[in-house]
């Protein structure tokens, strides 16, 4: 793993989240940003992929179940090569293929259109008994939110999981401990997120830093040793993760900078770069 390329990628798909943010005065900032460094390891080290076979049988599978931070993904998509990074400026533009949620039937790379919270994991979860059922070898994951996992379908999809022994299937939770209406521990707090998962017959991995790179291998490396069982890792993260005006900050999970604060970000994410581009 070349963890310096890992971080100058992430700084692109950060940028990439802001202009698209930007250019369409709407979309999910705070946790596409959070998972910003989790995007880029899927797309650049962790996941058997082609970006010229988007539809190869045999590649791994990812859902965004937290459909709204599209952008982020968008971003790792279009840096990895599915698209062009100068269309991430027409996200939510009437008549572009990057509408504000994934949709499969338009956009390379994207296995399952997403949005409607608690759904992403079931979609996984059957990915991944069909591949045990084909004896197939590929991989699946899916990425939720912390406060997504509010919604009950995640725990039906859990409970199925588990007791089919998916190991094939790693769920991660992106625990920034922020969702729309603030902290999530005051909203309706599903701590103990890992207590949950392991009653759920899940491998679980803490992860304490889920914007460390390092981390983060040490994490998949484990969920691919892990047999019989699905893996949940839930990583701790920073909300808004790089730009320091909304990092853990609750208001930027749903809006878009003006010009100003567009400015200010680009600027701290391109100085980011270049810090990067000097070691």
């Amino acid at each position: 793993m070349d963890t310096l390329y890992l971080k100058k990628m992430a700084v692109e798909v950060r940028k990439g989240i802001i202009n698209g943010v930007y250019s369409a005065k709407a979309g999910h900032p705070g946790g596409s940003l959070s998972a910003a460094d989790l995007f880029t390891y899927f797309y650049f080290e962790e996941m058997n992929i082609d970006p010229k076979a988007p539809k190869a049988p045999d590649r791994d599978r990812f859902v965004l179940s937290k459909g709204h931070t599209a952008p982020g993904y968008y971003s790792a998509l279009a840096n990895r090569g599915y698209f062009p990074v100068e269309d991430l400026k027409t996200l939510r533009h009437a008549g572009s293929y990057l509408q504000g949620h994934p949709d499969m039937k338009h956009i390379p790379g994207v296995d399952m259109s997403s949005g409607s919270l608690g759904q992403g994991i079931s979609a996984a979860v059957g990915m991944a008994l069909a591949g045990r059922l084909n004896q197939k070898d590929y991989r699946v994951y899916t990425l939720l939110g912390d406060g997504e996992i509010e919604e009950g379908q995640v725990w039906e999809a859990a409970m199925f999981a588990g007791h089919r022994k998916l190991d094939n299937l790693t769920v991660i939770v992106d625990n920034s401990g922020l969702q729309i209406d603030g902290r999530i521990e005051d909203v309706c707090s599903p701590y103990p997120i890992d207590e949950k998962f392991r009653a759920f017959n899940f491998h679980v991995v803490n992860v304490a830093d889920g914007n460390d790179f390092e981390q983060l291998k040490a994490a998949f490396d484990e969920a691919r040793e892990a047999k019989g069982k699905p893996t949940a890792i839930i990583m701790k993260t920073i909300k808004g993760k790089g730009v320091s005006y909304m990092e853990n900050q609750a208001g930027w999970h749903g809006k878009a900078p003006n010009a100003e604060q567009y400015e200010i970000a680009m600027e701290e994410l391109k100085k980011a770069g270049e810090a990067l581009c000097r070691m």
